[in-house]
């Protein structure tokens, strides 16, 4: 979720849904050592409970990150074993850690150390020619040794040689039975389930099985599912009940960020699928694309554009 799930985008997920905890992007561990943090890890208390996701794979560089993390606020970190960049192996850390389970663990106990709050561990069931019966269980059981609290399962495997990140998002098959499995083999240990989830209906029944569920690419390039959240998943009513509503929510957010420099479009791009299917939509991407990214663009362009949106933009039933 690269230049998706940052600041902006969600404070906009927050607004269809409370209950839902949002992640931010990876961010490395240099980064957030000695880079600009303010800009990096700052958030608007309204994300709360967000997770701050790590990358890394030096223990003390870790724990200093993730009490910098606490100190700046967040629910949780996130120590991501998943990614499957060039650029992320080139730099030790995200799927390719898989192959070292022993340093993982040693990650998590040194961030476990240093923070009070949840330390949770992202992962793929393998990678490569790995068995994902031996190694993703050799993972988790040496992660929560370690005092890992959640872990989160994407359930395909990353082939670090042969597929590129993309293709590693869609190639390998999903093995959904295969983290069904580990939670079977440890029962006292919540896991969730990732990858390939479309939406809340199909989430519902994943949560047969595991702890729960998140939601990526599904939630970001079509937002209106998350109005189904927290009704379908929670039993309580959205913060709005329509995708209108919540767009009228973000007016004073984005007002306030525009007078601080920042650019209209860098918020409303993660706006493209919020009305999927709806009459208007096309109009209302297309208004947001010509006039949403010129230099003086204010709020009045995101009004103009949602007036173009058919007035039955409501709620799905079950997303």
């Amino acid at each position: 979720m690269m230049d998706w799930t940052d600041r902006h985008c969600r404070v906009f997920h927050r607004l269809l849904s409370r209950r839902a905890r949002l992640y931010t992007e990876m961010v490395t561990t240099g980064a957030v050592i000695h880079g600009d943090r303010a800009r990096l890890l700052g958030f608007d208390p309204s994300e709360q409970p967000v997770a701050l996701q790590l990358g890394g794979s030096a223990p003390a560089d870790l724990a200093t990150s993730a009490r910098i993390g606490e100190d700046y606020g967040y629910a949780e970190i996130n120590l991501n074993v998943g990614c499957p960049s060039d650029r992320v192996q080139n730099g030790r850390f995200g799927a390719c850690l898989m192959a070292e389970p022993q340093l993982v663990a040693e990650c998590v106990r040194a961030m476990k150390r240093a923070v009070q709050i949840p330390v949770t561990v992202k992962c793929r069931i393998g990678i490569d020619d790995q068995d994902p019966e031996v190694a993703l269980n050799t993972l988790a059981r040496a992660v929560v040794d370690a005092g890992a609290d959640v872990l989160i399962v994407h359930a395909r495997k990353a082939w670090l040689n042969g597929l590129s990140p993309k293709e590693n998002r869609t190639i390998p098959p999903l093995d959904y039975d295969r983290v069904y499995r580990l939670k079977q083999a440890m029962p006292q240990v919540p896991v969730i389930i990732n990858g390939g989830v479309p939406g809340i209906a199909e989430a519902k029944q994943h949560l047969a099985h595991v702890d729960g569920v998140m939601l990526g690419r599904a939630a970001y390039q079509e937002p209106w599912r998350l109005l189904a959240a927290d009704s379908e998943l929670f039993g309580e009513a959205p913060p709005h009940a329509t995708m209108k509503q919540a767009m009228a929510a973000m007016i004073p957010y984005i007002e306030d960020e525009l007078s601080r420099g920042t650019r209209l479009h860098a918020i409303t791009r993660h706006f493209v699928g919020a009305f999927h299917s709806v009459p208007g939509a096309r109009a209302f991407r297309r208004h947001l694309s010509e006039h949403g990214t010129k230099a003086d663009a204010g709020v009045s362009v995101l009004r103009d554009a949602v007036a173009m949106v058919s007035e039955a933009a409501a709620i799905p039933v079950a997303a």
